[in-house]
């Protein structure tokens, strides 16, 4: 039988991939860029490739190699917009490549015209691409604009939907000049919005012109259809379409990139594209000597549990990147959660939902195009089982060499490779380990030396003593050494030594090594309550349900009033009273804040202290307190920021109005990696600042303050492999607090040296309790 050999669509998956390698080299792009990039090229050289051979066109001619230019741009701009949800993305590049890909759609129809190669296959491939370009441009400037415009880029998917129930839809219009205008004024206004080059009224407005002349070209195309609807039929059977060898070439790359892709960005180079996966070796050899029936369900039981692994990869390059550690498979799910309330405080609630639909429906995606391709791949050995053989066993042979060599290729590790392999096993050993862990981690709660003394006695230290636990959001080790901004960050610690000081003050400071990284700051505040590593979110869940002594209770039971304050909490929080003890919890609803949102925080870190102080500590007559508290201006995404005002007119909070519109402005602070690391450094500074001048409002003698960092902030902030260290200091004003504490050698002043003492997070408790009371038995 004879064969087309379409290979345009082959020739534009390459291009893709160089395009792609030429921005990883150049602007960066995330695992999640290629995901998207290769995915979607994917899905457009297979129709494309299916297409030609079900209609036996030899080739797509000049005017569809435009075309085809054009849409390996759009994938391109795919990947862009992609890794924005990420990562701060290059606009300029983004635009440019929409630019091109804009300006090339004018030219295609002009070659198919000059050359006499206009055909409905042609035409159609030009409006998908169109389509394509538009709906991916919709995506990308959503968040700024507002997710309404996402209708814009699903418009023509809506339309091909409805088509699937309403026959008459389906039935070709009349082409029409004034449909094209409209698709190019979609582009080009989108292409406007994305560049910033607009306000932002201005570029709604436009948009929704744009919007309403889609509708009404959408509208007269289905009026005229609707009115037709009894005529002959609209279209012709669907026929099966025939693969040829363009489609089962491109199944044997998507197995092949699937098997080799890394799981951390750093390691999504070229170089990847030259290793050889044992386990694609494998399949193709198993389903060789199987027959038809138990090949099928080999091939697609394979191709599901690849796409999962493709997904399980994807997870574990963003946990590493935000949070340093790779995704668990049996706990992380809960993360999901609010990682799209923290993307909501960034791009909108709508936006961020439109996101996770999108990726979702991108998963759903790659599972059955990597199971269809499995499929494809092994029904295509077994037809020529001959020189598959042959095929298989250079390769095996290649294998063979490359394994007994150890010949490696960059940071990507050996040729011979089995990185599916491996990976497929270290989750069911993480899963195996985890469940494992939950004994030995009860056996850990269960062991509590504390428990055996009276709470008094461990805090005879601190009797009559106001002390305050007071964490830092993303108050890492990076903030005071070897980063951009820790020399700024360090000044104001060095000037807030020097002013607490001359308030009376004295402060000692070291190290933590905190469980977690990036976020996930409950798990830092569970190890310094509980004394124990809390370092997952099942470790977390297990702890809660149990019954250990945690600082708070130890307090509560030694007659403090314990408090929670918790700005960023929105919800009711039971565990708070049942496991921490807590007798009261403040958090956004319950503090009689009248002012605006900053970015992720519900209120100036200064509120928050100054209502603390006038609710807990100002009265008279009133038993010691103990507070555990979390100051939230320097979380993610660190902007816009507060100004401080007078302490004796922070009020209600509305003092703050206008001053978010005031900052900068998140989604446009994080198109620039320097801006993003800038506004981390003056957040940090502003929450130590102002910690500072609330000290010095409070000529407090009895007052006991443990300052510490939760985590280190995100690693497009800290950098490679910055650690878990968090700085920590005790602040007071009696020294006989302070000399309970100098057996710990630490640095005097708020600013620890890169030499000072470091100790792990779940250590301090019990050091604690020595320090201010008996040693625990």
């Amino acid at each position: 039988m004879h064969r087309v050999q379409a290979s345009g669509p082959l020739i534009g998956f390459a291009g893709l991939l160089a395009l792609l390698g030429g921005l990883t080299a150049t602007v960066g792009l995330s695992a999640v860029g290629w995901l998207v990039g290769v995915l979607s090229g994917a899905v457009l050289a297979t129709t494309l490739g299916s297409a030609l051979v079900r209609r036996g066109v030899l080739g797509i001619g000049p005017a569809g190699r435009v075309t085809l230019v054009r849409a390996v741009i759009a994938c391109s701009v795919a990947a862009l917009t992609a890794d924005s949800f990420v990562r701060p993305t290059p606009v300029a590049t983004l635009v440019t490549l929409s630019g091109v890909g804009l300006l090339l759609d004018a030219v295609d129809g002009h070659v198919a015209r000059r050359t006499g190669t206009v055909t409905p296959l042609g035409a159609r491939f030009d409006m998908e691409v169109d389509a394509f370009l538009i709906a991916v441009l919709s995506v990308y400037v959503a968040p700024e604009v507002g997710a309404w415009v996402l209708a814009i880029g699903a418009m023509r998917y809506a339309y091909v939907a409805a088509g699937w129930v309403l026959r008459s839809l389906r039935r070709p219009t009349p082409p029409r000049y004034w449909a094209k205008v409209v698709a190019a004024v979609q582009g080009v206004v989108l292409a406007v919005a994305a560049a910033d080059l607009l306000p932002r009224a201005w570029a709604q407005a436009a948009l929704a012109v744009a919007l309403a002349l889609l509708l009404e070209s959408f509208g007269r195309d289905v009026w005229w259809q609707c009115r037709h609807r009894r005529d002959a039929p609209a279209v012709a059977p669907l026929r099966r379409p025939r693969a040829g060898i363009t489609v089962t070439v491109l199944s044997v790359a998507l197995v092949w990139l699937a098997l080799v892709l890394p799981d951390r960005v750093q390691d999504m180079t070229p170089g990847v594209l030259v290793r050889l996966p044992l386990e694609g070796i494998v399949l193709v050899g198993v389903t060789l000597l199987l027959p038809a029936g138990p090949r099928r369900w080999v091939a697609s039981v394979f191709g599901l549990l690849l796409g999962l692994l493709v997904v399980v990869k994807v997870l574990d390059a963003g946990f590493l990147a935000v949070l340093d550690r790779p995704f668990s498979p049996v706990s992380d799910w809960v993360y999901f959660g609010p990682g799209i309330g923290v993307l909501a405080d960034s791009i909108g609630r709508p936006a961020a939902i439109a996101t996770a639909v999108v990726a979702s429906a991108l998963v759903v995606v790659l599972l059955v195009v990597l199971t269809l391709s499995a499929r494809r791949l092994t029904r295509a050995a077994a037809e020529h089982r001959r020189g598959t053989a042959r095929a298989l066993t250079a390769l095996t042979t290649v294998w063979v060499l490359c394994a007994v060599s150890g010949l490696v290729v960059g940071p990507v590790g050996q040729v011979a490779s089995t990185g599916a392999a491996g990976l497929a096993v270290d989750q069911v050993q993480a899963v195996r380990a985890d469940l494992r862990d939950r004994h030995t981690f009860a056996r850990e709660i269960a062991t509590d030396h504390a428990r055996a003394t009276p709470a008094g006695q461990l805090l005879e230290g601190l009797r009559g003593k106001d002390v305050l636990l007071v964490f830092v959001e993303s108050y890492g080790r990076v903030a005071v050494q070897d980063s951009s901004f820790s020399p700024g960050i360090d000044a104001v610690l060095q000037d807030g030594t020097r002013r607490l000081h001359a308030a009376g003050y004295s402060s000692r400071s070291a190290f933590l090594t905190s469980p977690t990284f990036g976020a996930a700051s409950w798990l830092a505040h569970a190890t310094m309550q509980s004394g124990l590593w809390v370092d997952s979110q099942r470790r977390y869940e297990q702890l809660l349900g149990a019954d250990r002594l945690t600082l708070t209770r130890a307090f509560g039971s030694a007659g403090w009033r314990t408090v929670s304050d918790v700005p960023a909490d929105t919800r009711d929080w039971p565990e708070g009273k049942r496991f921490y003890g807590f007798d009261q919890m403040y958090d956004a609803r319950n503090v009689g804040y009248a002012g605006p949102k900053f970015g992720y925080a519900s209120m100036p870190d200064q509120y928050t202290l100054e209502h603390l102080r006038r609710t807990e500590l100002a009265p008279s007559n009133r038993k010691p307190v103990m507070a555990e508290i979390d100051l939230v201006s320097s979380h993610h995404p660190w902007t816009p920021l507060p100004h401080p005002v007078p302490w004796d007119q922070v009020g209600d909070g509305s003092v703050f109005n206008g001053m978010p519109e005031q900052g900068e402005q998140s989604e446009d602070v994080f198109r620039d990696p320097d801006a993003v690391r800038r506004v981390y450094g003056e957040s940090v500074e502003y929450t130590m600042d102002t910690l500072v001048s609330f000290l010095e409002q409070q000529p407090d003698p009895d007052l006991v303050l443990v300052v510490l960092g939760d985590h280190q902030p995100h690693s497009y902030v800290s950098g490679a492999d910055p650690g878990h260290d968090v700085p920590v200091s005790v602040i007071a004003q009696d020294p006989a607090v302070v000399r309970r504490i100098s057996s710990w050698d630490w640095q005097d002043g708020l600013l620890p040296a890169p030499d000072a003492p470091v100790w792990r997070m779940d250590t301090f408790r019990d050091r604690f309790f020595s320090a201010f009371g008996g040693r625990p038995q």
